[in-house]
């Protein structure tokens, strides 16, 4: 995908369906994120995993890794929206989640609440990475809701890539152009 081109080498990018402000789209994340209805991170995760599956591009990732929450966000939600997602993709798939790789270091405002231009002001220290010599050479999924800027993707994959012979692909649930 061109929002990530000369920033981080990505193997694929894929999203599920278009995100537009006060469409259908943002209601389903809205309702998933901000009202607990957690069930529909599991009915998109199996319906997208069928296609993710039949594509055959996503055969050869070893791990899939949730965007992870801020623990103080984590605790204020008490939940991340992109979990059940990610574990219907995992089971379809067969691959396995992993929650400690990627930790969120820097708490700061939710991304929705940011205009275009802050969006893209992430630090490098946002993410860190923790992983063993079993991570090296292994192609992680990163799984987050929706890829706008790219701007948290792109600082989650600077993180993962620090791991020796690391690959990068993406999944989200929606992309929108602004």
């Amino acid at each position: 995908m061109k929002k990530f081109y000369g920033k981080i080498p990505i193997e694929y990018v894929s999203s599920m369906f278009y995100y537009h402000k006060k469409g259908i789209s943002q209601e389903i994340i809205h309702n998933l994120k901000y009202k607990n209805q957690q069930k529909i991170g599991t009915i998109l995760g199996d319906w997208y995993a069928i296609d993710l599956k039949e594509s055959k591009k996503f055969e050869t990732v070893d791990y899939i890794i949730p965007v992870p929450l801020h623990k103080k966000r984590l605790k204020k939600r008490g939940y991340n929206q992109v979990d059940t997602f990610c574990q219907s993709i995992s089971k379809k798939l067969e691959k396995e989640i992993h929650y400690d790789i990627l930790t969120r270091e820097e708490f700061s405002e939710t991304q929705s609440k940011k205009n275009l231009i802050n969006r893209n002001t992430i630090s490098e220290n946002t993410f860190s990475v923790s992983f063993n010599d079993s991570h090296h050479n292994k192609h992680f999924l990163l799984i987050d809701d929706v890829l706008t800027t790219g701007a948290t993707l792109e600082a989650c994959g600077k993180a993962i890539l620090k791991i020796p012979g690391a690959k990068i692909s993406i999944v989200t649930m929606a992309f929108s152009e602004s």
